[in-house]
């Protein structure tokens, strides 16, 4: 009888095949889930991640923890139960159902129902535990490629810069109907505007006019550099002086917008978080020391809502489309950050499954466009 040799992990990595646009999701990385404010002592909730159910939570010592929110035993929400600590289990949480109770790395520390001399091993059960990070006011969970052997997470999650102070002086969220890449690529897109948002603070399609941006890759994206605002982008105006501004983008699905205007600064960061396969939640998150923000925070509030509610409504006109899958149609040069996006996607997976560092496939580039 012949021998059959069986793959190594990494032999079988490599031969993964690529993510399509609009199918899977990246993996070995991290996702903003919820701002540190949200999760106060003592609480938990669930959240959606990846098409699974993840029960985020802060102990009443001040522990942030993450685990899969599912009870092994009869599949009932652990985020519906509480937090208990019993002597020599440390800080626990128990399943509301049969009072199964959970140590924050997953393991089973007591199945009540059991008797004294019973012999079953109980710390042989375990929950699905999730690295989890506090930074900047934000809660990141790391997705592992392979959940059967998870490993800790070979690098930090992201920083912003102007994220300063213990909070966002603004958060506002909402969920698309969409998988995550339509939703990056429209958030990125710089044709829409004139077409989508039409306030008169903002810009007009009458007011288009040919553009051209210097962009350059940074860590596990690129970047528009610093530059002068667009003259028909009015609502800069309202900041006084001379803005200067610079976009980024990065991996998974981070957008941000760092505005200084002398020794002031806003920071505009937009967090892309897939839910599920068809449902992204963006959460629009802002820091500034600049006076604007402390006297028109409601007015600045309407125009973030309004400004998601437009760009949610035109995801749902495109779902009308791609419900017969389409083939996607891209141009140079206002698509470009479209196509960046999709080749950045191309060469982390294909990097993870390879065991390699990650190389930028980004290159400097000016881009033209109208809008």
């Amino acid at each position: 009888m012949t021998a059959v040799e069986t793959p190594s992990p990494t032999e079988t990595r490599t031969r993964a095949a690529p993510l399509p646009f609009g199918r899977g999701f990246l993996k070995d990385t991290w996702y903003f889930v919820e701002t540190a404010a949200a999760l106060k002592p003592g609480r938990q909730a669930r959240y959606m991640l990846q098409d699974e159910p993840v029960l985020l939570g802060r102990t009443r010592s001040g522990q942030v923890y993450a685990l899969r929110d599912i009870c092994p035993h009869r599949a009932a929400p652990l985020s519906a139960g509480r937090q208990v600590e019993h002597a020599g289990e440390g800080e626990t949480i128990e399943c509301p159902y049969h009072g199964w109770r959970f140590r924050l790395n997953g393991q089973c520390a007591a199945i009540p129902s059991l008797t004294d001399d019973a012999e079953f091993e109980v710390d042989r059960i375990r929950v699905r535990a999730y690295p989890v990070a506090e930074s900047q006011g934000m809660v990141f969970v790391w997705i592992a490629s392979d959940p059967r052997r998870p490993a800790e997470p070979d690098h930090p999650p992201p920083t912003f810069p102007g994220a300063d102070g213990p909070a966002p002086r603004l958060v506002e969220a909402m969920v698309f109907d969409s998988h995550i890449d339509h939703a990056v690529v429209g958030l990125m897109d710089p044709a829409h505007g004139p077409y989508v948002h039409q306030q008169w603070w903002w810009r007009s399609r009458h007011s288009m006019h040919d553009k051209q941006k210097t962009f350059e890759p940074r860590e596990q994206g690129f970047a528009m550099v610093r530059h002068r605002p667009s003259s028909n982008s009015r609502a800069y105006k309202l900041l006084g002086g001379t803005p200067e501004t610079e976009i980024t983008f990065r991996l998974p699905g981070y957008r941000w917008e760092h505005i200084q205007v002398g020794d002031k600064q806003v920071l505009g960061l937009t967090c892309l978080t897939p839910e599920t396969a068809d449902r992204t939640r963006i959460t629009q998150l802002f820091w500034s020391d600049h006076w604007i923000f402390a006297l028109a925070r409601p007015i600045l509030r309407q125009g973030v809502r309004a400004f998601l509610k437009q760009d949610g409504g035109m995801v749902n006109l495109q779902n009308m489309g791609l419900a017969f899958d389409p083939a996607m149609l891209w141009i140079d040069d206002a698509d470009r950050q479209a196509k960046w996006y999709q080749q950045l996607k191309r060469e982390w997976a294909s990097s993870r499954a390879e065991g390699r560092a990650f190389v930028n496939p980004v290159k400097p580039e000016t881009l033209r466009w109208k809008s």
